[in-house]
């Protein structure tokens, strides 16, 4: 997957050169989509995450969006320090060599920062996975052997030295042939050689607690719980 960047002025757009003749600032504008009726579905998540049917098909946008107190300062602006240690830059590059390795994430389309002054905004735009499920609706309902598979992707993950700062079960999706897909990679890294999983897995754990229905610890257990 080959990435170019287009720098005009006060924006600049690290793109899959696929997409890298027709993508432009306003793809990252919900309005902008909304003034086209090209918004497909809201996905909720705290970037305002928007299924769009783009010019190069049905993709995901997110806004980054601060949380917590400080969101109430400064939403959806952050410390400008270049491009290339943006948020939505660097996320792009981890999906990107995840993706190129054949790890199941959705593939990056095209990652945009505007910076004004010491700060900047950022977006985000990814392939959509059609009609995958998240892990915290699922959970209760998984069997042994789809546990184990969601056990072996994750693991698989760890080998090739991702580190997840937000493993959760709403960042886990599973597509109708029973594969599953991490998103949402904001702030992870990836290193080289094989990473200790344990922490992440028990974050996801603890998600599970508190998203998913009654029901989901048995087979938790038996899969992803015997590496705790």
């Amino acid at each position: 997957m080959k990435e170019v960047l287009l720098a005009n002025g006060s924006n600049s757009i690290l793109a899959d050169a696929e997409v890298s003749n027709s993508v432009e600032p306003g793809w990252f504008d919900p309005d902008w989509w909304q003034q086209r009726a090209a918004i497909r579905a809201e996905l909720g998540g705290r970037g305002q995450a928007l299924w769009v049917d783009a010019p190069a098909g049905a993709l995901v946008l997110r806004r980054f969006q601060r949380g917590g107190f400080i969101a109430r300062l400064v939403q959806d602006r952050y410390l400008w320090q270049g491009r290339n240690r943006s948020r939505a830059f660097r996320e792009f590059r981890v999906l990107k060599g995840l993706h190129e390795q054949g790890l199941p994430v959705p593939r990056p389309v095209a990652a945009w920062v505007e910076r004004r002054g010491l700060f900047y905004r950022a977006g985000l735009l990814t392939r959509l996975i059609p009609d995958a499920r998240e892990l915290a609706a699922l959970a209760a309902e998984l069997s042994v052997d789809q546990w184990r598979q969601l056990a072996g992707t994750l693991d698989a993950f760890f080998a090739a030295g991702l580190r997840h700062p937000d493993l959760n079960a709403r960042n886990l999706l599973m597509d109708p042939n029973g594969r599953w897909f991490l998103l949402d990679l904001d702030r992870a890294t990836l290193v080289a050689g094989q990473v200790d999983g344990q922490r992440m897995r028990r974050r996801l754990a603890r998600s599970l607690d508190k998203l998913a229905a009654p029901g989901w610890r048995r087979g938790f257990e038996q899969t992803l719980g015997k590496a705790l």
